[in-house]
């Protein structure tokens, strides 16, 4: 019986302040299809970053005279690196077939093959390259037997990581920043619907009635503003993912590695996030109204 009386009067206050349950409404679709967009391009920033991090590797060049066992020596090093992902040996004939497939211009013409062994290493992160190519200079800090140079990429790794570094905090930043916003709006959207019905709350609570019995209809009236703004937020998606989307993605990457958040996980996330923001919206709202 309460509860059909909370929710009759949520209804009924809804019909009867249109303009600011309008308001509201439009206060949340315009948040959660900020929200949705932004995290869809935030996902796939970090996933981007992600991807170029893992291309991130360390390459030993062998000398031309390097003997198979210094070769082996190399490679147990690397196999009993924690940091070490994986490791590929790349024999000088398979480097020139490489070569001979990006840079053909360059091999026409040479009498022999120029290119030296060498290992392709891949740290388990992209923050750990530095870290692998000096752990095989020893405590010596000297080349390992047969080894001709080391190359970790240092100046394009740190950029690279800088960069991803600075994509996640600032992914993470602009979202929170982003929901306080959108709370704080929401929020203040409902205030006027709550201000204009103050004289109401008043008698409400002289007469007995409890915090949460006053509460709970705006409350409710929250989640419906949240629910109806997320769903239209939601189908503004759609429509731009289906129109929109597939002419801008071939153009930023072709890489099926990098991707962002699947699209009914973030549908899902708008969804419980409106509810969430029109709850706690109305419910801090109404908290100063209670003391009588």
């Amino acid at each position: 019986m309460r509860l059909r009386l909370i929710v009759s009067e949520a209804w009924r206050s809804l019909g009867a302040n249109i303009s600011t349950t309008i308001a509201a409404t439009m206060t949340v679709l315009v948040g959660m299809f900020l929200l949705g967009l932004f995290i869809a391009l935030g996902t796939w920033t970090v996933s981007w970053s992600n991807h170029v991090k893992r291309e991130l590797v360390v390459k030993v060049y062998f000398k031309v005279n390097a003997t198979r066992q210094q070769e082996n020596h190399v490679a147990n090093l690397l196999a009993a690196n924690p940091e070490v992902k994986s490791h590929v040996y790349v024999s000088k004939k398979t480097a020139f077939i490489r070569m001979e497939k990006t840079e053909s211009a360059l091999t026409k013409g040479l009498a022999y093959n120029p290119l030296p062994d060498s290992f392709e290493v891949t740290p388990t992160k992209g923050e750990y390259v530095q870290a692998v190519a000096t752990s095989l200079y020893g405590t010596h800090h000297k080349l390992p037997p047969g080894v001709q140079s080391i190359s970790d990429g240092k100046q394009l790794s740190k950029r690279i990581l800088q960069v991803a570094h600075v994509i996640e905090a600032v992914f993470t930043v602009a979202t929170l920043v982003l929901l306080i916003a959108s709370t704080l709006l929401i929020a203040n959207t409902i205030r006027l619907s709550i201000f204009s019905r103050r004289r109401e709350i008043e008698v409400m609570k002289l007469v007995g009635a409890t915090n949460w019995f006053v509460r709970g209809p705006f409350m409710l009236e929250g989640l419906i503003c949240g629910m109806l703004g997320s769903v239209l937020a939601v189908l503004l998606l759609v429509l731009g993912k289906t129109f929109a989307l597939p002419a801008i993605v071939p153009k930023l990457s072709g890489d099926p590695d990098v991707h962002a958040l699947a699209f009914p996980v973030l549908a899902l996330v708008l969804l419980a996030t409106g509810l969430g923001l029109g709850a706690v919206g109305s419910g801090l709202t109404i908290r100063r109204f209670l003391k009588v």
